[in-house]
């Protein structure tokens, strides 16, 4: 049995949590430099605001019905996020963080329990607990839980929790539920059930087996069994390690000097020197782009990227800021505004494993301590409080978030002061 644990409007609620006055107000959450809607409150959604609308362009509803706009805090999400799932893991021993705002619990060896009132109880704790509301779909199957999940959200009589738990509840869900609802239903396979009229989660699941493999591979097979009741996907309580790391950001503002457009580059590649770490993993091939803002038609266009294979896989910010610099100078082109840069790392192996190179000059096992002490610092006193002075202090490129809330349970000076 498995229960999957959703996050309600979690951006929103996150800003809810700390301001009791946007209780019922519409709140809307706004992506890097605040250019897009990515998250909105029930409210907002009542009112008509799309995921991914530009801001600019609904400024006139926002003001006439005095919603709450801010900028993304992804330290403040982070950190609420790690709160939800340390509640979790108290109800469970078996859960998967599937996303910032979703988990799987395993239920596996609950049956004395009553399932219902058992997540009910997991609900109500993580809401006293945090502050953010969640919904919880239970059912014997990753899929199912995911569309029981659907159902608690939407509909009020469920009061966040659904139970798929006969066999009349699975059809019932299955029969109402369109196939772009389905976990790993993608649009591509969407449109191609619903040419042949499989357009229900119920027709995908009474469909032909030998149709579904010739047509979606084993892939598509193992979900429709998973439809059917049949569990076939485990959970993954061992986070994979990753095998490509992107780092990238626009800029506030268009730069057009080579100068603080490098230091966003060192940047990006010391951070994804550092995520390598955390994985115990190296990488030997790096790829640096950059590009002009491709909506602005008025402008001169130019986008360019360099691939540099390096000579020995590492995991060093001193290496990556290295190579990442060279990279960039040889690109990058005067005359052009540039909207973006970003870092992609790949030919990623664990640690144990990297092939050495007679010719390597780099004393690794000094630059490995260095780095362990980097990391060290870095994680008691704050992110990039210590890092390569490539990187620079200005940060002219840095993201525009000019309606930003305070980062209230991870910086001091931003934890909230009640007066009594």
């Amino acid at each position: 049995m498995f229960a999957l644990v959703d996050c309600n409007n979690f951006y929103a609620s996150c800003e809810r949590a700390f301001n009791p006055g946007l209780r019922d107000r519409p709140i809307v959450v706004l992506s890097n430099n605040d250019g897009c809607i990515i998250a909105r409150s029930n409210e907002a959604k009542a009112l008509g605001f799309k995921m991914g609308e530009p801001a600019y362009k609904v400024k006139g509803l926002i003001d006439k019905h005095q919603v709450a706009v801010f900028s993304s805090n992804y330290t403040l999400y982070g950190d609420m996020s790690q709160r939800v799932m340390n509640c979790l893991a108290e109800f469970s021993p078996d859960i998967e963080i599937y996303s910032i705002d979703e988990a799987f619990i395993g239920l596996k060896g609950f049956d004395l329990y009553e399932m219902e009132a058992y997540c009910r109880k997991i609900r109500a704790t993580v809401i006293r607990n945090t502050g953010i509301p969640v919904s919880i779909g239970i059912a014997a199957t990753k899929t199912l839980a995911k569309l029981a999940n659907h159902v608690a959200k939407k509909e009020k009589d469920c009061d966040g929790v659904f139970w798929i738990n006969s066999e009349e509840k699975r059809k019932a869900v299955l029969e109402r539920m369109p196939v772009t609802e389905i976990w790993g239903v993608g649009r591509q396979y969407a449109r191609l059930l619903e040419k042949h009229k499989l357009i229900t989660s119920w027709d995908f699941a009474e469909a032909g087996e030998e149709w579904v493999r010739q047509n979606m591979t084993v892939v598509g097979l193992r979900t429709q069994k998973e439809l059917r009741g049949i569990s076939c996907l485990s959970l993954e309580m061992i986070e994979p390690d990753k095998k490509a790391i992107c780092t990238s950001r626009s800029f506030g503002q268009m730069q057009t000097e080579a100068q603080p457009i490098a230091e966003a580059v060192a940047t990006f590649a010391s951070r994804c020197a550092a995520k390598l770490r955390k994985q115990k993993s190296c990488a030997n091939v790096l790829m640096v782009f950059i590009h002009t803002n491709a909506f602005r038609k008025d402008l001169p266009q130019y986008a360019r990227n360099r691939v540099i294979t390096l000579p020995v896989a590492t995991n060093s910010s001193m290496e990556f800021v290295k190579y990442a610099v060279m990279a960039f100078h040889s690109i990058f082109q005067e005359g052009y505004q540039y909207k973006k840069a970003g870092i992609v790392v790949a030919g990623i192996v664990p640690e144990a494993c990297v092939q050495s190179n007679c010719f390597d000059e780099v004393e690794r096992s000094k630059q490995a301590q260095l780095m362990k002490t980097l990391d060290t610092i870095n994680n008691a006193i704050g992110s990039e409080k210590v890092k390569i002075a490539t990187e620079g202090s200005g940060r002219k490129w840095k993201l525009r978030q000019e309606k930003l809330t305070p980062c209230y349970t991870t910086r001091w000076k931003d934890i909230i002061t009640v007066n009594t």
